[in-house]
């Protein structure tokens, strides 16, 4: 059976997506098998941060209306070959799926995976509500600050009154800036796991490979660049390793390190 897991915020734009597609993707590249699935009826992003619009033939409304199975709704990944995605249909609203259509749905693909991951939109309304309905645990996306963090606060008073408890809720901080906690200029993990009283399951440093990747169609696990390791820790603390959080930190850490020395010799270079 597999495991059900959303991903969730109180806020827009703390990154849910990328989070959801490169844990799928990092997760399928560990030999899992999974799932993802787009909660966020009537904007439909995920299939374009895995580059799959283009292959959408019926998507999760279709599925709660019984034009297609969910077998047959799913599109596989063009490289992993253990993934597959059930798009959210642009044209829908929230109202048109009911927290009960998603339980039916999970319960029909979870024998075949093991691991389904739902991209829940951003809020507390209907669309949450679907989302969350047959997840056994949720991750919650915040950034270091105080807006988003208020805003988690308030989603994970939901989640407590769901049915979850601390041991299925767990905190993922985005867009971490190490130079500015250094300098006391952004909340710290612990200031953020005080606040929440919840774990911390992963740290993801700020990066510009995000929006490259993002723009090509790429999940950045899949783009070759260091912060893929940041994934595979979260994915691997998932699996029950102990690896402590502070090594997300240290891909940030070292790649400032290695643009320092790309400035040193270009400048070198310029002078020749």
């Amino acid at each position: 059976m597999a495991r059900v897991i959303v991903v969730t915020s109180g806020k827009g734009g703390v990154g849910k997506t990328t989070v959801t597609a490169n844990l799928g993707c990092t997760l399928a590249k560990m030999g899992e098998k999974v799932a993802l699935i787009d909660a966020d009826i009537g904007l439909k992003n995920l299939d374009v941060v895995l580059g799959l619009e283009n292959r959408i033939v019926y998507t999760l409304l279709d599925v709660v209306q019984g034009r297609a199975k969910p077998q047959e709704a799913l599109v596989r990944h063009k490289v992993l070959r253990n993934m597959y995605l059930l798009a959210a249909s642009q044209i829908a609203t929230k109202e048109m799926v009911s927290p009960e259509d998603m339980k039916n749905l999970v319960k029909e693909l979870e024998r075949d995976f093991d691991y389904i991951i739902i991209d829940s939109p951003a809020g507390i309304e209907r669309g949450f509500r679907n989302a969350v309905s047959p997840a056994h645990m949720a991750l919650v996306v915040t950034t270091p600050e105080l807006p988003a963090i208020s805003d988690a606060d308030r989603v994970i008073g939901l989640l407590e009154n769901f049915g979850f408890d601390d041991e299925s809720i767990k905190l993922i901080i985005n867009r971490v800036k190490p130079k500015m906690i250094k300098s006391g200029d952004m909340l710290t993990k612990d200031d953020i796991k005080n606040a929440l009283a919840l774990d911390v399951i992963g740290i993801i440093p700020d990066s510009e490979d995000v929006i490259i990747a993002t723009n090509k169609g790429v999940p950045v696990v899949l783009d070759g660049v260091p912060l893929a390791s940041t994934f595979e820790n979260i994915a691997r603390r998932l699996q029950g390793e102990m690896i402590p959080v502070e090594e997300d930190l240290k891909i940030s850490e070292s790649r400032g390190f290695l643009d320092f020395l790309r400035r040193l010799f270009g400048r070198r270079g310029d002078k020749r």
